[in-house]
């Protein structure tokens, strides 16, 4: 062989090694990658060849499928999807997948790497492939409450409710919302929905969950958490004790006196004065005298500061480190820099009702194979203990004269032992924006233990502004959602 032609034959000797080395990379190496890539077409063909598993409240599916035309056999239906939307997210062949839809998609499309004997089986009889059940702690009736409390108020808003023994979240309710089923398909229907959810199209923003990615200044429904502070690190040793708080206040370092809405007597107040009608000058001095530490430590108790996985991610809450002393003061009623999510705020009821054992919020009961085999179950989980039984108890009593005999009697409930606390915001610069309106709460069993917690925000940009109040707008909704948790263990 001449020299040229030795040459040619090397190179192309090396083009086939490149070539068997490429075809080898691709196929023992990124075989994976390839295979679970969102543009790998194939991938996106068998994600829908099959119909999907369900999401379960109650013991009824709230999903469904649909057949379409195209290579997508299948899409997602959703039944009340504008009210379950907060939980179950979507799924669509155009635009992907959010929360539980997506957390749990290797269940819902029988994917998961748990299914493969199942999987493999029913390939060697020849059974199509199914997918598996996401069993949620849901309490339809406690959700559909909710849903329809914030959608008669016409505002924005949430409502999440927990049962404070077990952290099982029972409803998580935001308005407005979206129906998935609108573009869970691929055509162009699904596409102009899709476009007018967009922010960018729709300013109210309906497919934000409210209940945990928006955070809100929680105003007076932080009080409890102040309150809290003050008797585990030894300020006060009962509701009844007076406390040390002049009238007029000047807050540490200014000229400005804090205030307080109305002529109340908050003058060396009792801590149950002080929370029944509200007074601004004893938490914010109680903050003043624990010092930002002492606060920090047990709004972190409560869960503040850190992301929730419930299992959807939750933004995290706010209280500040830093901070100069009138800035403690007004962050310890929830003002300033304080910001909380609903669940936080449903988080902190839960742990003053569950007599001060915070229980870790989720909302996926179990996982079910397509047999309803149980793949996975969810045991309730201790998060921290903010607060002593005793500690907890008193406050329990507070928060049970703000219903009775303050600013949260609308929450009454016959023959239920209810406790509550208002809380109307400050919003924009200046104050210039309309309040939120807060209500936390819980309710009491007979023996004493506590089936429900809630938490309501409401936004309403369009009232008028002296009509805002967490116990005229806030307190109905809870009320009801706490009736309908009650009333479904009967």
């Amino acid at each position: 062989m001449n020299k040229p032609l030795r040459r040619i034959a090397i190179f192309c000797g090396l083009l086939v090694l490149t070539l068997l080395i490429r075809d080898n990379w691709l196929q023992y190496v990124q075989a994976d990658e390839l295979k679970e890539d969102e543009h790998n077409r194939r991938v996106a063909i068998e994600r829908y060849a099959t119909p999907r598993g369900d999401i379960i409240v109650d013991g009824k599916a709230i999903t469904g499928h649909a057949t379409t035309e195209g290579d997508f056999k299948y899409k997602r239906t959703y039944k009340d999807g504008a009210m379950w939307a907060p939980v179950t997210g979507y799924v669509s062949q155009a635009f992907g997948a959010t929360q539980l839809e997506s957390i749990d998609d290797g269940i819902l499309t029988g994917n998961d790497d748990r299914l493969f004997f199942r999987n493999t089986l029913d390939m060697i009889t020849g059974k199509k492939r199914e997918g598996g059940n996401v069993v949620t702690t849901l309490n339809s009736a406690a959700q559909k409450a909710a849903y329809d409390g914030l959608k008669k108020q016409g505002a924005k808003g949430a409502v999440v409710a927990i049962e404070p023994s077990t952290g099982k979240i029972l409803s998580m309710a935001s308005y407005p919302s979206y129906d998935p089923t609108a573009f869970a398909g691929s055509d162009t229907a699904a596409g102009e929905a899709w476009n007018r959810l967009q922010k960018k199209n729709n300013p109210d923003d309906p497919m934000l969950n409210r209940a945990l990615r928006e955070v809100y200044p929680p105003g007076s429904t932080f009080k409890v958490v102040t309150a809290a502070a003050a008797l585990e690190h030894g300020k006060y040793d009962s509701a009844d004790e007076k406390t040390d708080s002049p009238l007029p206040w000047t807050m540490p370092g200014t000229t400005t006196e804090l205030k307080n809405e109305g002529n109340i007597p908050c003058e060396n107040a009792t801590l149950r004065e002080a929370l029944r009608v509200s007074c601004n000058t004893v938490f914010g001095k109680l903050g003043y005298d624990l010092g930002n530490d002492e606060m920090l430590e047990t709004a972190k108790k409560f869960g503040f500061t850190e992301e929730q996985f419930v299992p959807v991610r939750s933004s995290a809450s706010v209280f500040s480190d830093n901070m100069n002393d009138s800035q403690v003061a007004l962050s310890s009623i929830g003002q300033y820099n304080t910001a909380a999510t609903p669940l936080q705020m449903a988080m902190v009821s839960s742990a003053i009702a569950n007599n001060g054992t915070l229980m870790k919020p989720y909302m996926v009961d179990e996982l079910q194979a397509p047999n309803l085999d149980t793949i996975e179950k969810t045991d309730p989980e201790e998060m921290s203990k903010p607060l002593s039984a005793d500690n907890a108890q008193i406050l329990q009593s507070m928060m049970e004269t703000v219903v009775e005999d303050g600013t949260g009697t609308n929450a009454k409930i016959d023959g239920v032992k209810v406790g509550g606390k208002t809380g109307t915001a400050q919003h924009g610069e200046n104050n210039s924006a309309n309040p939120y309106a807060w209500f936390i709460s819980y309710a009491k069993a007979d023996d004493g233990s506590s089936p429900v917690a809630v938490a309501v925000v409401i936004e309403d940009e369009n009232a008028v502004r002296d009509d805002i109040s967490g116990g005229g707008l806030a307190a109905p909704i809870a009320k009801n959602v706490m009736e309908a948790v009650i009333d479904s263990k009967k």
